[in-house]
């Protein structure tokens, strides 16, 4: 599975800290955000992580900004792509089982280093249930096939 990370300049230390635990599990990672904290624009890297999953380039993602707010209200104007801001694991566990995330988006500025692995690792270990759930998703895109 590829992985692929976006951040603006408040997300740059956990994203280097989670693509490096991703790697040590075994993960490809590619890196489509900012390596600088000099200020920038977050929607530039949350649309190029977002071209990334719907065109397959990348399996899922993560996606950090100050809040997560901005990069998952950014990610979630492309059609096809669920992007569930999580604050700690069991949010992150249910966005993948209830809502089949393809983007887990970290708020930077307010959890740990610690918090942050286990946000990534519930994400990634959870598998999406289907049944009910998959009925919902299936009416989340208006309009599109």
């Amino acid at each position: 599975m590829t992985i692929g990370f976006a951040n603006d300049h408040t997300g740059v230390a956990l994203k280097r800290l989670l693509m490096q635990h991703c790697q040590s599990k075994g993960y490809a990672c590619l890196n489509f955000g900012a390596d600088s904290t000099q200020s920038v624009d977050y929607p530039d890297f949350a649309h190029a992580l977002a071209t990334a999953v719907l065109t397959h380039k990348v399996d899922i993602g993560f996606a950090f900004c100050g809040t997560g707010n901005g990069v998952a209200i950014t990610l979630n104007k492309h059609p096809h792509i669920r992007a569930g801001l999580c604050w700690n694991a069991t949010v992150a566990q249910l966005i993948k089982q209830h809502n089949n995330a393809n983007v887990c988006v970290i708020p930077a500025r307010f959890v740990t280093e610690q918090q942050a692995v286990a946000i990534a690792d519930a994400y990634l270990d959870t598998v999406f249930e289907g049944g009910r759930h998959q009925t919902r998703i299936d009416k989340i895109d208006i309009g599109i096939k």
